[in-house]
């Protein structure tokens, strides 16, 4: 530890101990790994490994589209009137894997596919892009998990040097090597903390994303299988019971057939 980081930290300068021209602030990130020690180096490790993840993830949410609800709901909709030529031509370029499974569920219904080998198909689809979504994931649960207990073990090593320390002076006890060992052992806590911190506020935020990708995939493919039931009806006249019945339960097929 050079002068310079010793009069810091006994005056109390710990926050602003990076700032400076980029020279200095290199020179002293290079004394705060020193110091830090090995746990530092691991925990900065760790950091790098987590921030290129998430970029990658947030890359590969970009390119498959993830948030592009619009194109699948907009197909949906020509589906469910009978336009299933438009609504096949429309997802023809998407990427979205929304709009991927609802292609694949209205093509099984043209074709006469029975409903439960549709279904089968489209989940194992759902399945394999989930999963491909969620790689990565464990990693960054590792990464947040162990950051702060690798930063509390480097604090325990740093007081027992402390206090190994303060014994090795024997009558002549310096405050200064305690509350230095202190501050280099409390260091490692807060690299810790640092990193833990953003990395599971990120897990949490991709998580969410793919949950909510699931939950719309899910949705919109059981609307291909099923009658939108949100609009108003009347009950029909005893005459009609019969009829508006046997309606109801042919509509369905009458829909897919339209498209066939």
């Amino acid at each position: 530890m050079n002068d310079e980081t010793q009069a810091a930290m006994e005056a109390g300068m710990a926050p602003g101990f990076l700032a400076g021209d980029p020279a200095t602030m290199t020179e002293r990130a290079l004394d705060l790994l020193q110091t830090g020690g090995p746990v530092v180096a691991i925990l900065l490790v760790m950091s790098v490994i987590a921030l290129t993840i998430v970029i990658l993830k947030i890359w590969q949410f970009g390119s498959v589209r993830l948030g592009e609800r619009r194109t699948a709901r907009e197909a949906l909709r020509l589906y469910r009137a009978g336009r299933s030529d438009e609504a096949l031509s429309l997802m023809a370029d998407a990427r979205s894997p929304v709009v991927q499974a609802l292609a694949q569920a209205i093509r099984g219904q043209r074709r006469g596919v029975d409903e439960s080998m549709v279904r089968e198909e489209v989940l194992r689809f759902g399945r394999d892009v989930l999963e491909s979504l969620r790689a990565g994931f464990r990693p960054l649960e590792v990464i947040a998990s162990l950051a702060p207990l690798l930063g509390l073990f480097g604090t325990v090593l740093g007081m027992i040097e402390a206090f190994r320390q303060l014994e090795q002076a024997g009558n002549q006890v310096n405050p200064a090597i305690l509350s230095g060992g202190i501050w280099e052992a409390l260091l490692t806590t807060a690299v810790g903390l640092a990193v833990a911190i953003p990395v599971v506020a990120m897990l949490n935020w991709l998580e969410r994303r793919v949950d909510s990708l699931a939950h719309e995939m899910d949705s919109i493919v059981t609307q291909v299988f099923t009658e939108d039931l949100s609009g108003s009806f009347s009950v029909p006249l005893s005459g009609d019971r019969k009829e508006g019945e046997q309606h109801g339960s042919n509509r369905l097929p009458s829909v897919a057939a339209a498209g066939r």
